[in-house]
């Protein structure tokens, strides 16, 4: 089906950007406890920073192609990086005035100080010198500017001090890199029941007459500044040994890809700014002037003096209705299957899982997809335990997992060793899909249990990442699976699957035809309806056959954390579509497809969102929930979120993200009903 360019929709980029606007919001809701609106600006900073290391430096690739790149992409990149300048300027400003004029006096309130080097006292001036003294000094080294005849290269997303050392006359430049080996922050001894922290920053700012004592200078000027590279890889696809050692070169040249953006402190004076223009050759596209700390990301550690409710209440972990750690997990999903919603329910599910497998004599083989995986992965030790006890283990495990990549080549590497089979991956396809498959032998024969999963096999991250994951023996998956697997193993694509939706040769005729019946029965006057979950819809053809649907009559809902390239209740288009975001203390990552079937529900969970890569250049996996207790769990999840009116947004084509409000009299908050409801059911 060729996509109308006609059709409403919201270039990818300003849609991402609007999502980054609903984390700045929740920053700003008083609601919010105060650390936790501390650590939303943290994730605020964080993403920003991904994306202009890859989607920016996208842009700014295909802004060379001028014309060329207008016909191919259908809008013109150089006006695009633009409108996001526009965007990301306001949201800086947004970003300063929330933590300097709001975030740092309510934490004063609470009796917590951020000093800065103006603030400290004779007493707290002694310490930070000693801690100076000990700590960080060592690790400092000044590099005069004048002395040198190009301009350092600066390392990507490091922060420095670009320094101004000023006599009547003559003028010194320096850059100080600050350490990343050490915290950002210092907890000062206590006094009178008041807290205080100081950043590093600071502290080097307080000890600079340290650092340049030879200068005999008038006055000293310290301004933070943080370059922001071109992330991508240019690799030669194919997936081979070579392969893995270019990646590992390629990594090393990320810190010297092509500038994206110079954020620098808005304060820093225009001569300064100019200097830095000059040396760096930057131009005017790539300057952000923002807050006096970068690397904001690190406060997503910011210390918590000893006040618990300064943050979200964490609320114990739930088991899973009748799936006991004290009994054999094989044998409880052999009887039926089992749904783990992470973080609801512990991801140690997973871990007893393979170690069992790991143990049992009768376990033959173990097949295991991984995507992204913990600094010090449960998962790769229970494989290796596995190994060593003589079963089979096939992992195949995705190199190119963005901003992962050297961890997974470090495990890659420690899997081989340990005598795992490491499988890398599809020619062209990264493999995204999170499934694992235990083959026992029960009666002479092969018996297969099964962990799908819309979320990575990740110990670390299901502590925040809202996640299913199925366990099941169910023969009309499992066996489907086993010819996935099969097929990954020889590096190929699957194909003639009868249950399973798996891209990239499955997902997008699925979803066509899924969408088609709703289409047709909307046209016969029967019920038609389909309630979509996912993190990003941006693939244009989906746009294009959801509003086909709507216009058939097709009753949509779409809950989208993330961008959203489709714009709801535009008349002509989408008027039976409705679109809300909801973002909170954990994040959104489940995927879940609802179609209504003419009245035979059909309800799947997948690995994939519904954007062109991971329909047509990723092996995803897509699998039905056939037991009729854990569809209805599913249906009861996905309506508590519909009635969301608390942390809900509602999306349109400019961005608002106005809060989401529902007929009902009282408050929902989706996470914190789900929590209630899984409590329930034990």
């Amino acid at each position: 089906m060729a996509t109308e360019k006609r059709i409403p929709l919201i270039n990818r980029e300003i849609s991402w950007l609007y999502f980054n606007d609903r984390v700045l919001q929740e920053a700003a809701d008083p609601t919010v406890p105060l650390i936790d609106r501390v650590r939303f600006l943290a994730i605020f900073s964080s993403n920003l920073d991904e994306f202009y290391r890859v989607r920016v430096a996208t842009l700014s690739r295909l802004s060379n192609l001028n014309e060329k790149a207008k016909d191919l992409l259908g809008y013109n990149p150089k006006k695009v990086l633009s409108q996001i300048k526009s965007i990301v300027v306001k949201q800086e400003k947004k970003f300063n005035n929330l933590y300097e004029n709001i975030i740092v006096k309510q934490l004063a309130e609470e009796k917590i100080f951020i000093l800065t080097e103006r603030q400290i006292n004779v007493s707290r001036g002694a310490f930070v010198k000693e801690y100076f003294r000990n700590k960080i000094l060592p690790t400092l080294v000044p590099v005069m500017l004048d002395g040198i005849n190009h301009f350092p290269e600066l390392r990507d997303r490091a922060i420095y001090f670009f320094v101004k050392l000023t006599t009547k006359k003559r003028v010194w430049y320096a850059l100080i890199e600050i350490p990343d080996s050490l915290s950002r922050f210092l907890v000062l001894p206590q006094t009178n029941d008041l807290n205080f922290i100081i950043l590093l920053d600071d502290i080097i700012r307080y000890n600079l007459d340290e650092i340049f004592f030879i200068f005999e200078y008038d006055s000293i000027e310290a301004y933070s500044i943080q370059l922001t590279r071109d992330a991508e890889l240019d690799l030669d696809k194919e997936v081979s040994e070579k392969f893995i050692d270019a990646l590992a070169k390629s990594l090393q040249k990320r810190r010297k890809g092509k500038p994206m953006r110079l954020l620098y402190d808005a304060d820093m004076p225009a001569d300064m700014v100019n200097y830095l223009v000059g040396q760096m050759s930057l131009h005017p596209e790539n300057l952000i002037p923002g807050n006096r700390y970068h690397n904001f990301k690190d406060f997503i550690s910011f210390p918590n003096t000893k006040k618990p409710d300064l943050e979200y209440k964490r609320y114990p972990q739930l088991p899973v209705d009748s799936l006991s750690y004290r009994k054999s997990l094989l044998g409880q999903i052999a009887i039926k299957d089992h749904l783990m919603s992470t973080p609801y329910q512990p991801f140690e599910y997973i871990t007893h899982f393979l170690r069992e497998a790991a143990i049992d004599p009768k376990v033959k083989e173990i097949s295991i997809s991984l995507y992204r995986l913990a600094e010090n992965s449960s998962v790769i030790h229970a494989l290796i335990n596995a190994a060593k006890n003589g079963k089979k283990v096939y992992c195949i495990i995705e190199l190119r997992a963005r901003f992962d990549e050297q961890n997974n080549i470090y495990w890659s590497n420690r899997l081989e060793e340990e005598g795992v089979t490491v499988i890398y991956g599809v020619p062209n396809y990264k493999v995204h899909a999170k499934t694992c498959l235990v083959t026992r032998m029960q009666k002479g024969k092969p018996f297969y249990y099964a962990a799908l999963s819309t979320g990575n096999f990740n110990e670390k991250t299901a502590q925040i990442y809202a996640d299913h994951t199925l366990f099941t023996c169910e023969k009309r998956i499992t066996t489907d699976l086993a010819e996935v697997f099969k097929a990954l193993h020889k590096s190929v694509l699957p194909k003639g699957l009868k249950h399973l939706i798996v891209s990239p040769i499955d997902s997008r005729p699925a979803i066509y035809k899924l969408i088609d019946q709703e289409i047709k029965n909307a046209k016969a006057k029967k019920t038609a309806y389909m309630i979509l979950k996912v993190n990003s819809l941006s693939d244009e053809q989906i746009i294009a056959k959801l509003y086909q649907a709507s216009n058939a009559g097709v009753k949509i809902n779409l809950i989208v954390r993330g961008m959203c390239c489709l714009i709801g209740g535009v008349k002509g288009y989408s008027e039976n579509i409705k679109v809300i975001s909801i973002v909170d203390k954990y994040l959104e990552h489940a995927r879940v497809m609802i179609f209504a079937n003419g009245g035979d529900e059909k309800i799947y969970l997948t690995s994939a969102d519904l954007m062109t890569r991971n329909i047509d250049n990723r092996v995803e996996v897509g699998f039905p929930i056939l037991d009729p207790a854990l569809r209805q769990e599913l249906k009861d999840i996905i309506k508590i979120q519909l009635s969301d009116n608390t942390k809900a947004r509602e999306l349109n084509g400019i961005g608002t993200n106005k809060y989401h409000k529902t007929r009902a009299d009282s408050t929902h908050r989706a996470q914190i009903e789900i929590y209630n409801y899984l409590k329930s059911k034990i």
